[in-house]
């Protein structure tokens, strides 16, 4: 087989860990970045630094690579439809644009007679104000927004007074679930009906971040197979090559809803690394290579914890971990608060 020159827009932890799993393959990673200092440079083959709409560098990275995917979401379209008239990109630049927007989102997931909790547009401010049957609610800006940014927590008309919203945006309002948990499944989907998939997640967040995943989930067979199914039939409704990730809300009544598609990679499945043969990593760029396709197998439980801002210096300073435990620092310079710098994952 002739060497592959994959190429990765985005250079993040996802792009990183995309990286380290395509060199074990044998692939070749070019990554496209606007950020001078994205730590997958530190992992990849060849990184190219410039804007999504810098058309200069886009065509120095497309005429490198022999076809494209990415680490994150909010790309803009036009970007990924022109690179996807040179060299194929997966997942399909129409899947980005239906999922960049919330609202076309949610209503494509109710078309598949699949649950979402209740939702309605909102482009001004007086439109809220007769929306009381959908409080308590989340105000979300309908693009953009990830780990809570964009997002308003409005539990009557009275916090309107108080929430500095910026209606020259579009939002989508959300009505809350009374939560029990939360869960994640991961897919891999390689053609029609053909596909890997993981056990559900279970999640929890802190601060509107993940914090913590394990597996197994605690959750009851109606559930598992439903999460799974429902994962399926999305990920060939979308004709989707890749490995994509959905995102579940159970209530205390034990029902199911969709709360998002990332249509990538996903920080919940940072465990399937060390807890499976084959990571969600490995399987994404076997899917959009057209690779063989191996039957993943669980070889343990699992508990994998976010590091958080300034939790990663202990560790970067030879913290001793358990035989069980594996520490990935992603090996960004700067720490921040709210920003994820590692993980470790325990195998239980």
């Amino acid at each position: 087989m002739s060497e592959i020159n994959l190429g990765i827009i985005g250079g993040g932890q996802l792009g990183s860990m995309l990286s380290v799993a395509a060199k074990k393959l044998n692939i070749n990673t070019i990554i496209y970045c606007d950020d001078k200092e994205a730590p997958a440079q530190n992992f990849c083959n060849h990184f190219i630094y410039g804007d999504y709409n810098d058309k200069d560098k886009i065509k120095e990275f497309v005429d490198k690579v022999d076809l494209i995917t990415y680490e994150f979401e909010n790309i803009p379209y036009e970007t990924l439809n022109e690179m996807n008239k040179i060299k194929l990109v997966l997942p399909k630049p129409y899947v980005n644009r239906l999922i960049q927007n919330r609202l076309t989102e949610k209503d494509f997931i109710n078309k598949l007679n699949i649950r979402t909790t209740k939702y309605v547009s909102v482009e001004k401010r007086s439109d809220l104000e007769k929306l009381v049957d959908f409080l308590p609610g989340i105000l979300k800006t309908t693009t953009m927004g990830y780990d809570g940014k964009g997002q308003y927590l409005v539990r009557s008309l009275k916090d309107l007074s108080t929430l500095n919203i910026d209606f020259s945006l579009s939002y989508i309002l959300e009505k809350l679930v009374k939560l029990k948990k939360e869960i994640s499944v991961i897919i891999t989907r390689f053609g029609i009906n053909n596909y890997e998939i993981y056990e559900p997640i279970e999640n929890i967040h802190e601060d509107q971040i993940l914090k913590y995943s394990k597996i197994p989930a605690e959750i009851s067979k109606k559930l598992f197979d439903e999460s799974k199914d429902w994962s399926i039939r999305i990920s060939e409704e979308l004709k989707y090559i890749g490995t994509l990730c959905v995102e579940f809300f159970v209530d205390r009544n034990e029902n199911l809803y969709v709360n998002e598609i990332a249509p990538r990679v996903h920080n919940s499945g940072h465990l399937t690394i060390n807890a499976h043969n084959i990571s969600q990593f490995e399987n994404h760029i076997r899917a959009v290579c057209s690779l063989k396709k191996i039957p993943i197998k669980k070889i343990s439980n699992a508990k994998m914890t976010n590091l958080i801002g300034d939790q990663i210096v202990p560790y970067r300073k030879n913290l001793k971990l358990n035989e069980n435990e594996f520490f990935f620092d992603y090996q960004k310079k700067e720490i921040k608060i709210k920003r994820k710098m590692g993980h470790i994952t325990k195998l239980v």
